[in-house]
């Protein structure tokens, strides 16, 4: 299986420099990768450096918290979009999910939703903190809200994506759009080839992983994202 379509080239950290991100996005171009995610800093560097080459540029919103107001995440999703984002990856309201408001959840998304109408749209639901109910609402609120994908992770949280979680998402999916499914993006934890197949069979079309090159080298990518 060729990995290299399905692959996000994610680095989120806050020590990433401006080197750095010309270096992500040189091996993305090499490797013919999805994407690359990067913080909103640096997204017009990416769209620079990767102009031309057919690799998208992805960056992240409200993020890692999900924990400021609907109308800030859709003005940090403008911006982006403005200074060249292809996909926005914005993280949910998990407070309100851990609280069963999944009209709070679906407002949030909407939010963004109407900021970028011609931009993809990824919602992070941060599964490791949801239980299996609230999995099922978060991803559910997520396609009433509009959302592109349902993304399992930040990375930044007490766990990544699991094949379960991604089954699950892809169950309450189909389940709601039989026609037309929204897409899973499954970060986190992604290590290893086999691990990477795994998310793909259980139905994710995305791999959120900052050790791409590892992956489609036949390796891993060691303890990153």
């Amino acid at each position: 299986m060729d990995l290299a379509p399905y692959i996000d080239h994610t680095l989120l950290k806050a020590t990433a420099t401006p080197d750095d991100i010309r270096t992500l996005c040189a091996e993305a171009r090499e490797h013919a990768f999805a994407a690359v995610c990067v913080n909103p800093v640096y997204v017009h560097l990416a769209a620079a450096e990767l102009a031309g080459s057919g690799v998208k540029v992805a960056t992240v919103c409200g993020f890692p918290l999900g924990a400021v107001l609907p109308g800030q995440k859709a003005v940090e999703a403008r911006l982006s979009a403005e200074a060249g984002a292809d996909e926005v990856d914005m993280v949910i309201h998990i407070g309100a999910a851990l609280a069963g408001d999944w009209q709070a959840v679906e407002e949030d998304v909407r939010a963004v939703r109407k900021a970028i109408p011609d931009r993809v749209l990824k919602v992070i639901i941060e599964t490791c903190y949801l239980n299996e109910e609230q999995k099922r609402g978060a991803t559910e609120a997520a396609v009433a809200g509009g959302a592109d994908f349902v993304k399992t992770s930040t990375g930044f949280g007490t766990g990544g994506a699991t094949v379960e979680d991604v089954r699950l998402m892809a169950e309450v999916i189909a389940a709601l759009q039989p026609a037309q499914r929204v897409q899973i993006k499954a970060a986190g934890g992604v290590r290893t080839p086999d691990d990477a197949r795994a998310m793909i069979e259980a139905g994710a079309t995305r791999l959120g992983t900052s050790g791409g090159v590892g992956l489609v080298s036949g390796g891993g990518n060691g303890s990153g994202y």
